[in-house]
Formats: C-alpha cells, structure tokens, sequence
C-alpha cells in the first residue's frame, strides 16, 4: 500500500476539539462495563461499530468517524488508534492493551514535511497483542497474530503468527476461528 498526502480541513481539526470534549467528560469516566454508552458516543462521532463491540474507556481514538469495527471486536484499555485515516476492525477481532494503530506519518524526504496516510485493516478473528505497532497502510490478515511488543510495517498474512522488531513470522496458527469453536460446542462430532 501506497502512502498518500494528506491536509487536514478545518472542519476535520473543529470536529476533534468537540470529540475531545466528549472524550474528556463523557466517555473517559465511563464504567468499564457501560460499552453501550461508549458505543453510542463513537457512533454520534460517526463511527460505524457492530453489535456488541467493546471499546474500554481508556481506549485512546483520534477520529472516531474513521473507525469501523464489526460485530464482537474489541479494543482494549490504552491501546491507541491514531485514525487520520480509516482503521477497520474485523468480526471478533481483538486488539490489546496499549497497541498503537498508527494511520500517518510524515515524509521525512521533503523539506515541507507533509502528512502522510494509509488505512489500517485487521482480518477477522486476528489479534493484535499489548504494546504493538502497526504502522500506517498494513493489513493484518484474517486470524493472524502479532505478538506482543511487535513493530508491523508490512502485511500480515492470514492465519500467520509475527512478533519482533522489525516482525518476522515465527509460525502459523490453526485455521479455525472463535466461532467456529464456539458453534461445534456441545455437538457430537
């Protein structure tokens, strides 16, 4: 994935100072079961949220009208998502503690120093484990893991296991998911 220039507009930079209003009074001192209430903030912001998705009151967000997470994700306490541009969460994804999702740099070539931005996408049943990076414009693939503490410039393939800094794969992970296990309970196989 390309990097692609960006300027943030006025209304992007109005837009953030009420979100940070809201984050500050509102949603910060949430109880930590009260997902609904935050759910309902993210989605007045314009985020675009599944059923039953759980974001933990100090889940640090930028811009919640560029994130979208599907049914059953997760985020977790201190992890930080620095949404210039759009982050997708898949179905019963799971990002940890204190990860850092990170949509934007800057070009360190040019003497102007432009942003820089690329979306974030991680697959279905992935997890992205406490304290890791993603830096701007990778996809982690459906049911991957990236380890704790891991830095991820690159794609993640699908059902791959990465961890280190720089990430290298270290193994493969099973192909089944969350919910297929939880739907073969109590069947006779």
């Amino acid at each position: 994935m390309e990097l692609v220039p960006t300027a943030l507009s006025m209304r992007n930079k109005v837009a953030r100072a009420f979100w940070n209003v809201t984050f500050a009074f509102f949603y910060r001192p949430s109880p930590i079961p009260f997902h609904f209430w935050r759910r309902f903030l993210l989605r007045c912001f314009g985020a675009k949220l599944g059923k039953r998705t759980r974001v933990y009151p100090r889940t640090k967000i930028w811009a919640p009208w560029n994130l979208v997470m599907a049914e059953d994700s997760v985020i977790a306490d201190d992890a930080d998502c620095y949404s210039v541009t759009r982050i997708v969460v898949g179905q019963r994804a799971i990002v940890s503690q204190y990860a850092y999702l990170c949509t934007a740099t800057h070009d360190y070539r040019d003497p102007e120093f432009p942003l820089l931005v690329g979306p974030i996408q991680i697959g279905d049943d992935a997890w992205v484990a406490a304290g890791a990076f993603l830096a701007p414009g990778v996809n982690v693939g459906e049911g991957a893991v990236v380890g704790a503490r891991s830095v991820v410039t690159k794609d993640v393939n699908p059902w791959t296991v990465v961890a280190g800094n720089p990430s290298r794969i270290i193994g493969d992970r099973p192909r089944t998911s969350r919910q297929d296990q939880s739907s073969s309970k109590g069947r006779d196989v």
